[in-house]
């Protein structure tokens, strides 16, 4: 049990495999909405790409809620932070991250939930269509976009903490213990 639970001086294989998986995951929805963006409308590829940012999207999620739920209970046995300034820096990032990604789909969760449309997620309806939207529970979706571009950058400011500070100059196993 040592080896799949979190300890003290190392994250343990559930929580590693749940952050690389979800790291190539999430690498690959910001590609998708990138591409959304950046391509024009008819392109194949900004076509391809978009045509499973909302499956990959629901998928994320519902991983986020596994991750949070596994780290609570874990909680005592991780790596700390430390109480120093960078330390309770690094635990806010952290919040921040975690924050996004519940907040991120759930605005757009709550707009499909009033919509017209409705949503399925591998081919089960998640949400029935409604015969009229909701429009307050549409209106906050408008910050879908702009709050997974801020979630992005979070992202690399975690990337550039980890790799950059721990890795390479301070060089104190912070990257080690994640990797495994």
């Amino acid at each position: 049990m040592s080896r799949v639970q979190d300890q003290p001086d190392r994250y343990g294989v559930v929580t590693r495999v749940l952050h690389w998986g979800m790291a190539i995951l999430f690498a690959a929805q910001f590609l998708s909405a990138a591409a959304h963006w950046a391509l024009p409308r008819e392109n194949a590829i900004r076509e391809a790409l978009w045509g499973y940012h909302v499956t990959l999207g629901i998928t994320l999620f519902l991983l986020v809620l596994l991750r949070g739920v596994w780290g609570l209970i874990n909680l005592r046995r991780r790596p700390s932070h430390g109480g120093d300034l960078l330390g309770r820096a690094a635990a806010a990032g952290h919040a921040a991250l975690y924050a996004l990604m519940v907040l991120v789909p759930g605005v757009r969760l709550l707009a499909a939930a009033g919509s017209e449309r409705g949503l399925t997620y591998l081919g089960m309806t998640v949400f029935a269509p409604r015969e009229t939207g909701i429009a307050w529970m549409r209106a906050p979706a408008e910050w879908h976009g702009e709050l997974g571009w801020i979630l992005a950058l979070l992202v690399l400011g975690h990337i550039a903490m980890a790799v950059g500070w721990h890795h390479l100059v301070k060089r104190d196993g912070a990257l080690s213990r994640m990797a495994g």
